[in-house]
């Protein structure tokens, strides 16, 4: 069994990302700039959102945070994007959800400018990703497929289960693993609450993705020897052990699952910080103009 380092492959990028900004820097280009919209002081947002901020300077890039309660109106934020689609100085832009229950995330997703949406929720990104075309791919499925490339994991051929079927993660990433591409030209089945024997469909998997957000459901009665998991599930339990009072989970038994694992990605440390480096990576395209001129 080996271990998918993610926090290693994202150091990795993140040098190879920042030796792109002293280039464009050199060259007399212009420096990547990444904004980010947090609306209320939801913790996990808060987390998410700072380690964003982080990232951009660890990898030179400018970053700027617009904050707002959690009573701003829906015209407001929607004002908020028409303004950060005008801003030529800034190259990428996103709005942390979920967003408060009186603003429409759909309303607020489609208002901004695909040519910006950096965390590739978009519907132009999204159609794009489905026929094999350029675009913003969303952030956790590019980190995943990032992590069996750079682990030179075969997936030609190979039968992948998608647990989950989310916009977020489920649906693009299963998009990507059809894709003919390496990695890619997989065979895939997509699960998710409704489907019946799941159990007898990835004991048949080759590849397991588990993005359910159901902690330890998939147990090792449910894994053939040799598969590869990667395990996208990031649930607070609460711990009694631990100082913040909770523990990271993932949607895996990680200590009876791993065993019969090829490969398998830890929570904390394996798919959480490739999120990050897939928006870096989609926000210097975007100041390239490599995607869209």
């Amino acid at each position: 069994m080996q271990l998918i380092d993610g926090k290693a492959v994202a150091a990795q990028i993140k040098e190879e990302i920042a030796a792109e900004v002293e280039a464009l820097k050199a060259s007399g280009g212009k420096v990547p700039h990444l904004a980010a919209v947090l609306v209320g002081h939801d913790g996990g947002s808060e987390t998410y959102v700072a380690n964003k901020v982080k990232a951009c300077e660890q990898v030179g890039f400018k970053s700027s945070l617009i904050r707002y309660e959690n009573d701003v109106t829906e015209e407001d934020l929607l004002a908020c994007v028409d303004r950060l689609n005008s801003d030529k100085d800034i190259d990428g832009f996103i709005v942390q959800l979920p967003l408060p229950t009186h603003i429409s995330e759909t309303k607020v997703t489609e208002a901004i400018d695909y040519r910006k949406d950096v965390d590739g929720f978009h519907p132009v990104n999204v159609g794009r990703m489905s026929l094999g075309m350029p675009c913003f791919l969303s952030a956790t499925p590019s980190g995943i497929v990032e992590l069996l490339k750079r682990y030179n994991i075969e997936t030609k051929g190979k039968h992948c289960v998608v647990l989950g079927r989310s916009n977020i993660v489920g649906k693009p990433v299963s998009m990507l693993m059809l894709q003919k591409a390496n990695p890619g030209d997989s065979t895939v089945t997509i699960c998710h609450s409704r489907t019946n024997n799941i159990k007898e469909i990835t004991l048949q998997a080759d590849i397991i993705i588990a993005a359910l957000g159901v902690p330890e459901f998939l147990k090792s009665d449910m894994v053939k020897e040799g598969a590869v998991v990667i395990d996208v599930g990031t649930t607070r339990v609460p711990n009694q052990t631990s100082k913040s009072g909770f523990k990271l989970t993932g949607d895996v038994m990680f200590d009876e699952v791993a065993p019969k694992c090829s490969y398998i990605t830890p929570v904390p440390g394996g798919v959480g910080p490739m999120t990050i480096v897939s928006l870096l990576k989609n926000t210097l395209l975007a100041a390239k103009k490599e995607v869209y001129n």
